[in-house]
């Protein structure tokens, strides 16, 4: 049987498991996909080392562990490279491989539901400066998007407008932002009414479903993307590279809406 996880501080939140677990049943897979809780650095490793001796083929990396996975790997997709994080890290014969499917996530995310946005040239603004808006940034970088970045602590986003060249931004330019994405893990404050009526709003959060930057963007008519589309997003590519085939066609998306509504 192959055993893969999410693994995480904390973990006992995600749908990764339900996502993960429909595919495995739809594609007939003996596999197991469960929740791997890390609260210290010190767990983590400990996960790493179980995996690295066969006991589990691959996990998923959430919070607040990406920085991490990438420096524990032995080995890293370009991708997992320029993001400087990794939130997938797949185990074979003793050698720890890590890639970054969370931009493959965003730009998922858009397609599915802010199909009218067109990236190249499309000017973005990202709030945060973590594991999750570092993979963003790049991979809206590499669709053609001229982003800047935006963060409370200068620091942090002084070194990923350094890693991947993009600009550091003040609030003052969002007004003029094609897409807004929110990688920041609480709500950002932002005021809705200095976006332009065809801006588009993005939050990689996805409990809640409806962060209160998206509710605001909804009542005035801007066109919102969920954290939910991401998350099934960069599952996709996660599952096919642990299990070895591609997700089934299961709608996944109607399971995690129908957890999301239990759960409230």
């Amino acid at each position: 049987m192959m055993r893969a996880g999410v693994v995480g501080w904390p973990v006992s939140h995600s749908l990764s498991p339900l996502i993960h677990g429909a595919w495995i049943h739809g594609a007939g897979v003996n596999a197991t996909y469960d929740l791997l809780p890390a609260e210290t650095g010190a767990a983590f490793d400990t996960l790493v080392a179980h995996a690295s001796d066969g006991l589990i083929q691959g996990f998923n990396v959430t919070a607040p562990w990406k920085l991490r996975a990438l420096a524990s790997a032995d080995e890293a997709t370009p991708t997992a490279r320029r993001a400087g994080s990794a939130n997938l890290l797949t185990f074979r014969q003793g050698r720890i491989l890590a890639d970054s499917t969370d931009g493959v996530g965003v730009l998922s995310a858009l397609k599915s539901q802010a199909p009218h946005l067109s990236l190249p040239d499309a000017r973005v603004t990202v709030l945060g400066a973590g594991g999750a808006a570092r993979a963003a940034t790049a991979a809206l970088i590499d669709a053609g998007a001229r982003v800047g970045v935006i963060n409370r602590s200068a620091d942090r986003a002084r070194d990923l407008a350094d890693a991947l060249d993009v600009d550091l931004q003040g609030t003052d330019g969002i007004g003029d932002a094609d897409l807004v994405l929110n990688a920041l893990p609480v709500d950002p404050g932002l005021d809705v009414a200095v976006l332009k009526p065809e801006a588009v709003v993005m939050d990689m959060t996805y409990r809640p479903l409806h962060p209160p930057l998206l509710s605001a963007a909804r009542r005035r008519g801007l066109t919102t993307v969920d954290g939910l589309a991401m998350l099934i997003g960069q599952a996709r590519p996660s599952f096919a590279a642990i299990y070895g085939v591609e997700p089934p066609d299961v709608d996944v998306r109607a399971l995690c809406l129908a957890a999301l509504e239990t759960a409230q």
